[in-house]
This record gives structure tokens, C-alpha cells and sequence, in this order.
């Protein structure tokens, strides 16, 4: 087997069993193991700050939420079990410098971090455990090939939790150096990772992020290394003003021309890489200076347009509030007239000693029913020759058992009971039709039979029947179906003209 073989082999058994803060690191495509597409250069120099959102295609957010403010910076923070929000470029520089000013999260077992990785998965670290408030880790890998013997502790001057400080990196095919605040801390040569084997020389991203080493479902080893277990009973926070980032390089991307992933093996394309074109591409322009960048003519004619539609709802405005003043003149002088009428009618009313308040209803009030009252037959229209209605009969009053009951009708189809019948009136009949009526020829007496005595009855008047002579079947029961005997229109007998 050959020694390129056994190197792959190793490896990956090697990978099994790393640590975690290797295994949080992945890639999309080994080059080691296969053709994989060109990674986009950097290709510049930048300087990203992060008091808002970097500029678009430049970096993805991962695991979380990043937020943003002017004084702070990005704010990276795990509020729960699970959460590791991380930002990752979009690009790739290849050999190069990166100065990064943090401030990192306290909280035992949190892991505030910088790291640089390539898609052979060569790594270059700067580590913060969240309960060591005084040290920063550096620490590196090759090919993915854990070696924990390669970390080494720094002192940090004022903390590393207390306030921002300045971590830098520069790399070349020859050596990698570590700085805090501009003081030279580390120098790894090439020579001295496994005889350049192990040593980061394959074009790397940027990587900025928190994580929980000390979750308990982490290995055993894991959470002894970050410090304990984490508690997530309160937010841990690391904080990012801003992040320079040097490429060393020039062009669009950068490719793998074999497997051995070493750096004489990147091929580098030449033009603009993207990145540069996400970063001077202009920002989106606010309103007032997308107005301020208006030509003259154009406002002129907003401006136009704004007061003509000014001057229309002006208009309306006017119209309506002349006619709601014009009506409500109407109204005040409708109720100014009413007042007068009322203090006009209040002075009669005092002139004639009359208290308004002591005014009652002086009307006819309806009532519903009759029952109470007795029947009386109107009085006969003007001209009539009938003369003034009798008076009504009271059954209850002095001589009602020996007094006839009056009928409706005193004509010459109405026979007064109980008594003899006026010379002047014609024939009587009984309310029970005792004999038949007899037709004459004009000029002829009617042939009537003597009356028969009736004693007096208590009937009652319904106001339903009013329409129907008294002991006569009404229209219902087929009464008046043949024609009435001495109509109204004809001549009454007894009456003369």
C-alpha cells in the first residue's frame, strides 16, 4: 500500500474518534478524495465592520442569529441547548493576514472562536473558554488530522471577556504567526508540522462563531477540554467589532489541480472575483438620497403633481365646509324659531294666568272596547226629516220590565214590541217573523195582524253585527238575497213627502 493511501486511511480512523472541535468543521467536497469545484477568491483587501449587516454575498449565518449593532458590533449568542450561531465566507484568500477585534462570551463550557479552514480541512485556531476569563488558545491542524499536542495557552492583558482586543494571524507558504494586540505570541514553521505534511497551505474561509463544549451530550474528553458543563439557564454572548482580512493572492478562484492538497497544487484563475463585486457594489439607497439623486426636471414636476392634487383636496375641503356652514345655519335658525315660537306661546300663557305645567290632556282617548257603553243610533245627517234620535233604552231604569226594547230601525219594516204600532209609522212586526209579509199593489192598506204581547229579554249589542237587523239572518246565513221589500230608494209607507 502506498504512503498516500495509508495517510487517507489514517485519516480517517483518525477522524472517528477527533474531537470535537475538529468535528465541527466540514466540507462540501474533499479534494483529497475527488475533483471538486473552483472556491471564489477574496482577491483584495477588506476591512468588514460589523456594526451592520456586512454586505451582501459576502457572508452566510449559520446555526442561529446574528444581530447588529453601531456600538457593539455582531452579537453572537446561544440562548438555548443546540444553538452555535456562526458567520462563514462566502470567499477564500490564499495565504494572507487577518486581524479580528472580539470581546469573548463568559459562560463555563462556551467556546467563543476564530478559525480559518480550507476544504482539505486544514485549520488555524484562536480559542476562548468561557471559564477562563485570562488565556486564549492557537491552535492548528493539517489535512484534518487531529494533534492535540499542537495547542498552547496565551495571556491576554485586561481579560479576555472584559473588553475587545485585536487577534491576528499572518500566513505564508513558509510560517504562521499569532498576535494579540499587535504583540508577536506564536510563530509555527512549515518545516515543523510534520515536515510540511500537517502544515495549513490550502486556501482557507473565515469563520466567526460560538459554541457550547460543554454541552452534556458532547464526549467526555470534550467537555473536560472546554472547561465543564454548560448551564443554559442564562445567554452567553461574544461580541465582533470588525474583521480585516488580507489575500495575499490576485484573481477569481482558486482550484485543486490534484489530490495531494499542498500548495503547489493551487491553480489560481485570473479577473474580478465576486467577492470584490459584492463588496463595492453600492448599498441600497435610502429615500432621501434616492430623491436627492433626482434630476431637477423630475422633482420639478413631483413637485407639480403634489400641488396640483394639494390644491384639489384643498378645494373639497372648502366646498364641504361650506355647505356643513351652510347647513348648519338652516339648523340654528329652524331651532332659534322654535324658541321663539315656544317663549311667544309661554308669554300668552302668562297673560292669561295659566300655568303651563298644569296643562292636561283634554282630548277623546280610544277605547278599545265597547262593552261598557250603550248602543246609541248616530244622529241623522243634516236635512234629514227622521228628526233627533230617541233615547236610549236602559234596561236596568224605571219601567224596563213593562218598556219595549228598542230597535234599530223605525221605519216601515220595524214593529215596535209590546205596545201599538204610530199611525204615522205603517205595519209592525215581532223580531221572529210571526207571519209572512204580504206584498200590495200601490194605493192599498197593508193587511197586518193584531200584535202579539212580547215579554221584554236581555239582549246584548255586538258593534260585529251592527251591519245586520236585529232578528234577521245576516248576508253569511243567506239573508237579504232577494230584494229588500220598500228599499231606501222608494217611498217609505206612513212617511210623506
Amino acid at each position: 500500500m502506498s504512503t498516500r493511501s495509508i495517510f487517507k486511511v489514517a485519516t480517517v480512523l483518525l477522524s472517528a474518534v477527533a474531537s470535537p472541535v475538529v468535528g465541527q468543521l466540514t466540507t462540501a467536497c474533499n479534494p483529497l478524495n475527488a475533483t471538486c469545484p473552483a472556491d471564489p477568491a477574496l482577491g483584495t483587501t477588506h476591512t468588514f465592520y460589523f456594526n451592520a449587516t456586512p454586505p451582501t454575498g459576502t457572508f452566510n449565518t449559520t446555526a442561529g442569529t446574528v444581530g447588529y449593532n453601531f456600538d457593539t458590533g455582531a452579537a453572537f449568542t446561544i440562548n438555548k441547548k443546540g444553538e452555535s450561531p456562526t458567520l462563514i465566507s462566502n470567499f477564500y484568500f490564499f495565504f494572507g493576514r487577518t486581524e479580528v477585534h472580539l470581546k469573548a462570551a463568559p459562560g463555563t463550557g462556551v467556546i467563543s472562536s476564530i478559525v480559518w479552514s480550507s476544504d482539505v480541512l486544514d485549520e488555524v485556531d484562536w480559542e476562548f473558554m468561557g471559564g477562563n476569563t485570562t488565556h486564549v488558545s492557537t491552535n492548528y491542524f493539517g489535512k484534518g488530522v487531529p494533534d492535540f499536542h499542537n495547542a498552547q495557552y496565551h495571556p491576554v492583558n485586561g481579560g479576555v471577556q472584559a473588553d475587545y482586543h485585536n487577534y491576528t494571524c499572518v500566513w505564508t507558504k513558509d510560517q504562521l504567526e499569532w498576535y494579540i494586540d499587535s504583540q508577536h505570541t506564536r510563530t509555527l514553521l512549515a518545516k515543523d508540522a510534520n515536515n510540511t505534511l500537517y502544515y495549513p497551505q490550502t486556501p482557507m474561509k473565515l469563520s466567526l462563531g460560538i459554541w457550547a463544549g460543554g454541552d452534556p451530550d458532547q464526549p467526555k474528553g470534550t467537555i473536560e477540554w472546554a472547561g465543564g458543563i454548560t448551564d443554559y439557564a442564562e445567554p452567553y454572548t461574544m461580541y465582533v467589532k470588525s474583521a480585516l482580512v488580507q489575500d495575499y493572492s490576485t484573481g477569481k478562484e482558486y482550484s485543486y489541480g490534484d489530490n495531494s492538497g499542498t500548495w503547489e497544487s493551487i491553480k489560481i484563475a485570473s479577473g474580478n472575483s465576486t467577492a470584490v463585486e459584492n463588496i463595492n457594489r453600492e448599498p441600497e439607497k435610502s429615500l432621501s438620497e434616492k430623491w436627492n439623486d433626482l434630476p431637477s426636471s423630475t422633482k420639478n414636476g413631483v413637485y407639480a403633481a403634489a400641488g396640483g392634487v394639494g390644491a384639489i383636496a384643498f378645494i373639497a375641503l372648502v366646498v364641504f365646509g361650506l355647505r356643513q356652514r351652510r347647513r348648519g345655519k338652516q339648523e340654528a335658525a329652524l331651532a332659534a324659531q322654535r324658541q321663539e315660537q315656544e317663549r311667544v306661546e309661554l308669554e300668552r300663557f302668562k297673560r292669561e294666568g295659566r300655568d303651563p305645567d298644569a296643562l292636561a290632556f283634554d282630548g277623546t282617548e280610544y277605547k278599545g272596547a265597547m262593552a261598557t257603553a250603550a248602543y246609541a243610533v248616530p244622529d241623522s245627517p243634516p236635512g234629514s226629516s227622521a228628526g233627533p234620535p230617541e233615547k236610549a233604552w236602559d234596561p236596568t231604569g224605571p219601567g224596563a220590565a213593562t218598556a219595549a226594547m228598542p230597535l234599530l230601525r223605525d221605519d216601515a219594516m220595524s214593529q215596535r214590541v209590546g205596545g201599538p204600532a204610530p199611525s204615522s209609522v205603517g205595519p209592525q212586526r215581532n223580531n221572529s217573523f210571526p207571519s209572512p209579509i204580504h206584498t200590495q199593489s200601490p194605493g192599498q192598506s197593508p193587511q197586518i195582524p193584531a200584535p202579539t204581547p212580547i215579554s221584554p229579554v236581555n239582549r246584548t249589542f255586538s258593534p260585529s253585527n251592527a251591519s245586520m237587523r236585529m232578528g234577521s239572518p245576516g248576508p253569511q246565513a243567506g239573508g237579504y238575497g232577494s230584494p229588500r221589500i220598500n228599499s231606501p230608494t222608494s217611498p217609505r209607507p206612513g212617511y210623506g213627502r
